[in-house]
Formats: structure tokens, sequence, C-alpha cells
């Protein structure tokens, strides 16, 4: 049964909004239960499956990715990106270093609004798990 510190496999679907946007295919997840490798949320969810055992977890968005902060939105000049189209990839580094992935929300005339939130933040998640392993 999984449990705090059990390492475990499982392969899973998601869907947001009754629509598959990844799944494991034929390479399942690891993560070691009580060591945040996944989402709190689907850890939740997952205490207590057994081997073999499928189920559909729902996850509310304060325990996936979280809700669409407004301070993740930043707003460049449009030609410091002159190809920009709209949901283009766009990367950022913070002066620490740190990288950002987000993409371009908005072309406006003057300007572009970027998205750094997480493209899942904001949104109710439903996987369904089958749990393939369970290890000490």
């Amino acid at each position: 049964m999984i449990a705090q510190g059990k390492k475990v496999k499982f392969n899973y679907i998601l869907k947001v909004g009754g629509q598959i946007v990844d799944q494991s295919k034929d390479a399942p997840l690891e993560f070691v239960h009580g060591e945040g490798g996944i989402i709190p949320g689907l850890q939740d969810g997952m205490l207590g499956m057994k081997l073999g055992e499928k189920k559909m977890i729902r996850v509310a968005a304060e325990r996936a990715y979280g809700l669409v902060q407004p301070e993740a939105f930043v707003e460049i000049p449009k030609d410091r990106l002159p190809e920009a189209k709209l949901g283009m990839p766009v990367g950022a580094r913070s002066p620490e270093g740190q990288n950002y992935q987000g993409y371009v929300a908005e072309i406006r005339p003057e300007t572009l609004l970027i998205d750094f939130n997480h493209p899942l933040a904001g949104k109710e998640l439903e996987f369904d798990v089958e749990v393939v392993s369970i290890e000490m």
C-alpha cells in the first residue's frame, strides 16, 4: 500500500476540461511518497492505493500548480520580440540567474504581454492513475 517513504511507479492520463493534456504512456512516473516529487493533491489522492489499483483523482488548482498570479504577467516593448506570435514560448532569466519559461499571452499595439504562470495554473486537473510498483 502507498505510504510515507515508499517508492511508487504509476501510469497516468492527465485531463483538463475533459481533454487529455499529458500521459505517461510506456514510461511510468516515479516518486517517493512524502518527498514532494509530484503535485501535493495527486500525492494525497494516491495515499493508501494498492499495487495494480486504478483511480481517478481530481486535484483543485490550489493543490496542483496554484492559482493564476497577476504578478507573473510581464509587459515588454514589442520591438524586443518583433517575430512574436500569440502563444509563442518566451524564456527569461532573473538577475539571480534563474530561468523562467513563459508565453506570449497578448499582442498589444506597442507591447507584448508575457505570462510566466505555469500553463496549468488556475486549472482543476483530473488524473486517471494506475499503480504499477510500490517499493520500500
